[in-house]
């Protein structure tokens, strides 16, 4: 018999509140990030490997893919499969087949990083990538379709055949067909990747998201679920990406655009306002779902609900995230690393050394969140600290800095004892309390 999934939606919104909860519970804490797989990363590779499953998995119920569930399932033989574990077979071969594809991107994305870490830098660049997420979060709100022409997903979704074959081939086929509706999620996780220039990392990344989007393909084809009728419930998700996109968007352009960094204003009432926004723009964001469903009493509120909860939003969610980002107390930092180490020799000091760059969001979390802290920068107070800007990859000094001190990839922070040797060095967000433990065991 099959069974329904009817309660399919409400399980992957509490899957969703479950994984995003502790990132709404740090959010003061969570300033810097790029993105919010900056973030996720800085608790964990398990949690940015978590989030990115949770992605994958919303990504599939978005309007392009879930229909292809049921029909791609079909093409492989799954339904057709003689027992349980052949169709598990050749569901799980199909999923396979997508993450191999969204995998390869990963570690292309890792490999380019240096590359796009330089672009990241360009204010043109900056634009257009601001450009392309506006367009994915008009895509979602409704303006055009972002899919590949009807004609071309049609031949697609005949190459392979039936079994493990054709199904790992058709999983490679089915993530060509299905990238152009997961921009929301997987240009995100793809620009991550590339600023953190972590091969293995960006695999597994990738690998988690590609297997959160196979997932209810695994399940149809396993278990001959039948997967609830598309409906308005389907616009939530959509009204979601638009407006994570937009606020994206938002952030990229608000390192080329000085207006944007100032926007924000001290105080618990500034928050206060721009949260009661994100609030009511959630509430209307529900009367415009619940105006679509069959048989609502007032349609008419559809329309209006939407185009007032979006503006609302997008402003809200940037100004609240702008305002966590507010600067803090710092380190007194040195720009010169030759100086600070002449001074530390002098006075026979250790020495701290952060590489940076500004389009590294785990660095900027360094900034806020570590470094901010006031025990850190009490116990930090006997160091001399030194910061490097490395936005620049084409600045020779900063280049034999990175040479001196062997770094590979952003952030870097690298500790020295009061001889002036190694004790210690970070290539990834650490949260204060790991680099207050380390620095305090360095004489």
């Amino acid at each position: 018999m099959r069974r329904s999934l009817s309660r399919f939606p409400l399980a992957i919104l509490a899957l969703t509140l479950f994984t995003l909860w502790p990132l709404a519970a740090h959010a003061q804490e969570a300033a810097g990030a790029t993105a919010a797989f900056d973030q996720a990363l800085a608790r964990g590779p398990a949690f940015a490997a978590a989030a990115a499953f949770v992605g994958g998995l919303l990504v599939s119920l978005t309007p392009c893919v879930y229909p292809m569930i049921a029909i791609t399932v079909s093409v492989f033989g799954a339904n057709q499969a003689k027992s349980r574990l052949q169709a598990a077979g050749l569901s799980s071969v199909f999923v396979l087949g997508i993450a191999v594809m969204f995998t390869a991107l990963g570690v292309g994305a890792a490999l380019s990083g240096a590359i796009f870490g330089k672009f990241l830098s360009n204010p043109y660049v900056v634009g257009l990538i601001a450009v392309v997420f506006l367009s994915m979060a008009a895509s979602m709100f409704g303006a055009f379709e972002l899919a590949l022409p009807s004609g071309l997903n049609n031949k697609l979704a005949t190459v392979g055949g039936i079994g493990y074959g054709g199904a790992f081939v058709l999983g490679l086929v089915s993530a060509l067909v299905a990238a152009p509706c997961t921009g929301p999620v997987l240009t995100g996780i793809l620009l991550w990747i590339a600023a953190s220039h972590r091969i293995l990392l960006g695999t597994g990344v990738m690998f988690s998201f590609a297997l959160g989007l196979g997932l209810p393909f695994f399940l149809v084809g396993t278990f001959a679920v039948s997967l609830p009728k598309g409906g308005s419930w389907m616009l939530a998700v959509k009204w979601f990406f638009g407006v994570v996109l937009a606020v994206v968007a938002l952030y990229f352009l608000r390192n080329v655009i000085p207006f944007l960094q100032h926007v924000a204003l001290p105080g618990v009432v500034f928050a206060a306002v721009n949260a009661a926004a994100v609030v009511i723009a959630l509430g209307l964001a529900y009367v415009h779902v619940a105006a679509e469903k069959r048989g609502a009493k007032h349609p008419e509120w559809s329309k209006p609900a939407k185009f007032t909860s979006i503006p609302l939003a997008i402003v809200g969610g940037f100004l609240l995230i702008t305002w966590v980002q507010l600067p803090k107390a710092q380190l007194q930092w040195m720009n010169s690393e030759a100086d600070g180490v002449r001074l530390a020799q002098a006075e026979h000091r250790p020495v701290i050394v952060d590489f940076g760059a500004e389009w590294c969001g785990a660095c900027k979390e360094l900034t806020s969140h570590t470094f901010a802290n006031d025990d850190v920068r009490s116990e930090a107070g006997r160091f001399v600290a030194v910061k490097v800007d490395a936005t620049d990859e084409d600045d020779k000094q900063v280049n034999e800095l990175k040479g001196k001190y062997k770094v590979v990839g952003l952030p870097t922070v690298v500790v020295l004892d009061s001889h002036g040797k190694e004790a210690a060095r970070f290539n990834e967000f650490v949260p204060p309390e790991r680099f207050l433990a380390a620095i305090r065991a360095v004489d």
